[in-house]
Parts: C-alpha cells; sequence; structure tokens
C-alpha cells in the first residue's frame, strides 16, 4: 500500500501511521502538563471549585476545547490502524487524516478558535516555558510545515469526483449491517426528503405528516429504545448513521430523530417502570412526538439559573414560567420539562424533569391547552419544525408524570442523556453541509 506521505506531496515525512503515533505521544505529554496545572487552579483542594471556575473561565474553556481536539486526534489514530490492519486505509483516507493532524496540531500550537472572539493558546494555560516547550517537538513541526500544504490540499481536492459517489468521503470501518442501514436511509433521503426540503423551507412550512409517519415505521424513533419497549435495541452508532442520512436531505428531518432520542433516553434513565412501559413503544412508533422543554430566557445553558417553578398541590403539579428556543412544540404530544420544585434553591438541585402531556396544535392555534400560550421565533435557517417561545401559567401536570416519581433530580437526569443529543445535534450540522463535501 502507498504511504500517504509518499504520494507526492512531500517525500521528507515518515510513514503516517508512525509519525501520527509520535505526535499523539509529544500531545499526551503536553496535555498532562496542561491538566496538571489547570488541577490547582480549578480544584485547589481536589474538588473542582465553582468560584475557581468563574475566574479562570476562559481557561477552563480552553481546556475541554484541548481536551477535545486530542481525543479527536487519538480516535482518529485507531480508526487508521483498523484500517491499515484491513489493507484499507486508502490513499484518500491518507491525505484527509494528515490534513486533519496538521491543521488541529497547527491550532493547538498557535492557538485553538473556540469562537470568533475567544482563542485559547497555550500562554492562556499559565503553563512555563518548558512546559510550553513541549509543542516545540519536531513532529508537531513536521505536521505543522508538510501536513496542509497547497500539494496536499490539491491532492485532497483531486479525489473528490470519486468520493461523491459514495454516502462518506471516507471508509468510516462500518460493519455490514450498518452499511445496510446507511444505504436504506440514503435511498430514503434521497427519494422523500432532499426533492422537496427546499420547498418546505422556502414556505416555513412543517416537514410533512407523512414523512414522519414513514420515518416512525422505518424505526427513525425507536433506534435506541429497547425491544421490549417497542424499540430496535440499537446503539448510539446507528443513530449517527441514521440522522447523518437524514440531515444529507434536510437538516431539519434529521432533527426529528433527536427530540425522540432525548424523551426515551430521559425516559429509560430515570423514569418509572410505568412511565416506561407508557411512553417509550409510543415514542418509537410516533405514535406520540415529543419536545424539549429546557432553555429559558435570559439563562442559556446556565440551568443553575433556571425559574420556572412547579407547584405542587392535591392534583399534581401547576407549571408557571416562560421557556425560549422550544422545538417543535406545536405538534408535540409530550414534552420533557424541565422546572424548579424547590423554590428555596437556587442552583441544579431543585430542578425536576416533568413528562408533560399536551394536545397537538396548529398554526391557527398553536396551543390548545389550559395555562400554555406562545409564538413563534422566525428563523433564517433549520426549518421544518419551527421554534417558539412558551408561557407556561398554572399548566397542569399529573403526579405520576414526574419523570421516576422523584423531585430534585431533574438536573442529574438531563446531563445523563446530553452526551448523545449533542453528537446527534453535530451530526445534523455537519450531514447538511453534504452538498459541499469539503465541509464534511
Amino acid at each position: 500500500m502507498d504511504d500517504m506521505l509518499n504520494l507526492g506531496v512531500d517525500p521528507k515525512l515518515p510513514d503516517l501511521r508512525t509519525h501520527m503515533q509520535k505526535a499523539m505521544q509529544a500531545l499526551d505529554v503536553y496535555a498532562a502538563s496542561v491538566r496538571e496545572v489547570m488541577g490547582t487552579r480549578l480544584a485547589p483542594s481536589g474538588k473542582a471549585d465553582r468560584k475557581a471556575f468563574e475566574v479562570h473561565q476562559h481557561a477552563a474553556h480552553g481546556l475541554a476545547w484541548l481536551e477535545t481536539y486530542i481525543e479527536t486526534l487519538r480516535e482518529v489514530a485507531h480508526w487508521a490502524d483498523r484500517l491499515d490492519k484491513k489493507d484499507a486505509f486508502g490513499a484518500l483516507e491518507q491525505i484527509y487524516t494528515q490534513i486533519l493532524f496538521s491543521d488541529y496540531i497547527a491550532q493547538i500550537c498557535g492557538g485553538i478558535a473556540m469562537n470568533q472572539g475567544e482563542v485559547i493558546r497555550p500562554s492562556d494555560f499559565g503553563l512555563s516555558t518548558e512546559q510550553i516547550a513541549l509543542l516545540s517537538q519536531p513532529v508537531l513541526k513536521d505536521f505543522i510545515d508538510k501536513g496542509k500544504t497547497a500539494q496536499a490540499m490539491s491532492l485532497a481536492a483531486s479525489y473528490l469526483p470519486e468520493a461523491l459517489e459514495r454516502a462518506t468521503l471516507e471508509n468510516t470501518d462500518l460493519d455490514e449491517t450498518m452499511g445496510l442501514v446507511r444505504d436504506q436511509f440514503r435511498k430514503f433521503s434521497n427519494e422523500k426528503i432532499r426533492p422537496y426540503a427546499h420547498d418546505w423551507h422556502l414556505k416555513n412550512e412543517y416537514i410533512p405528516m407523512d414523512i414522519v409517519l414513514e420515518m416512525g415505521e422505518l424505526g427513525v424513533f425507536g433506534l435506541t429504545i429497547p425491544e421490549e419497549y417497542g424499540g430496535f435495541g440499537m446503539d448510539k452508532i446507528a443513530m449517527c448513521v441514521v440522522s447523518e442520512e437524514l440531515s444529507r436531505g434536510y437538516i431539519g428531518v434529521g432533527s426529528l430523530g433527536t427530540r425522540s432520542e432525548i424523551a426515551a433516553e430521559l425516559i429509560l434513565i430515570g423514569g418509572t417502570e410505568e412511565q416506561k412501559e407508557k411512553w417509550l413503544p409510543a415514542i418509537a412508533s410516533a405514535e406520540i412526538l415529543p419536545t424539549a422543554v429546557f432553555t429559558e430566557p435570559n439563562t442559556g445553558s446556565d440551568l443553575g439559573a433556571l425559574r420556572t417553578r412547579a407547584t405542587k398541590d392535591a392534583a399534581g403539579y401547576k407549571i408557571t414560567g416562560n421557556k425560549t428556543w422550544i422545538t417543535h412544540p406545536v405538534r408535540a404530544d409530550l414534552m420533557t420539562l424541565l422546572a424548579r420544585t424547590d423554590p428555596e434553591t437556587r442552583n441544579f438541585s431543585g430542578l425536576s424533569m416533568f413528562l408533560a402531556e399536551k394536545p397537538r396544535g396548529d398554526d391557527a392555534t398553536p396551543f390548545p391547552a389550559d395555562g400554555m400560550t406562545g409564538g413563534e421565533i422566525e428563523v433564517l435557517g433549520y426549518r421544518g419544525m419551527k421554534e417558539y417561545e412558551i408561557a407556561f401559567d398554572d399548566f397542569a401536570v399529573p403526579a405520576e408524570n414526574l419523570l421516576g416519581g422523584v423531585e430534585g433530580q431533574g438536573f442529574r437526569h438531563l446531563m445523563a442523556t446530553f452526551e448523545s443529543a449533542r453528537i446527534q445535534t453535530c451530526l445534523l450540522y455537519t450531514s447538511d453541509a453534504a452538498d459541499d463535501p469539503t465541509l464534511v
């Protein structure tokens, strides 16, 4: 098999996989020094200190990005090893891997752009001169100087016509079953979604219900729900593959699955057996469409500052408060709704999750339920489900719809689901860019 680094890019570089391994060793030493320094800042007593995180917000944010970058490179190296053992680490896979390593290492050494206005540089971690010098290893310099050259980019571009004939640019190393799953949903997306999606977008229309119901028949909403609750019992890889292919047709269609994934995982993790038996089969079949109702005005991701309250009475709970950026709430039948059940708390401990039922609405009457009103938030993109702000005023929820039947567990339940939800959301945005393969 040809060696990527001898494909005319720069014959002086050694074998790509060997170079990757050496680069990971150098990055691991550097990352260990960053963790050590940041540990003394963020956990001076051995336990994470919230005030310290406030003081060192920028560096803490940067540490998360650094760890993510390094873990990404590590997993790419593992993927390359697996392919190489099968004699499947071809020229296309090699050149894109080389460019990825070059770009990420350059950012780690020079500055990771966490957003348009915030860059994390090695000096921001409070490292010593000697610790920063750990990034001066020749192997890292090789990737920076020679990995993403004009020749390398030109070579990568030369493979695009061939790659456009496949679902993914690279060999993903998925098994035969996942390959069949990808083919099935790629066909569905190409035939039922892609030809019509732009018109839905221009008219700001909902994704047609016949498409939603067919997705239910194909198992989109029950992929990871166990078989005993009416699902397919598949893993998160299946969820990723299906989300990718649906989102290639239209991001809104792929995102429909995220609503059900969040609700189902919340119920699986925290629900009572009665709640699982009632809700999971209906979610899996698309009989029930769920929506996530977490975010509030002026709080964003700071769920500890959440103000919507749930007051218990003889009949159950009354929900009062405001939510915003709620996706697909009008046609939803079930809201996974986060509210504060302990009014004395000002942090995560007093939050509880509710399985709040509601009737389906339409554009004319979006929320035909007592104690619930709202208005659409018009968006430029990500259409097909519609975003809303919602106001609750003594909205009734039966006591048996408290997730798990125990108050104060809402934040724990939510954090347990966010990992897979964030992965799925990432796939939606990258797959939506699939018409330009260089962005995927």
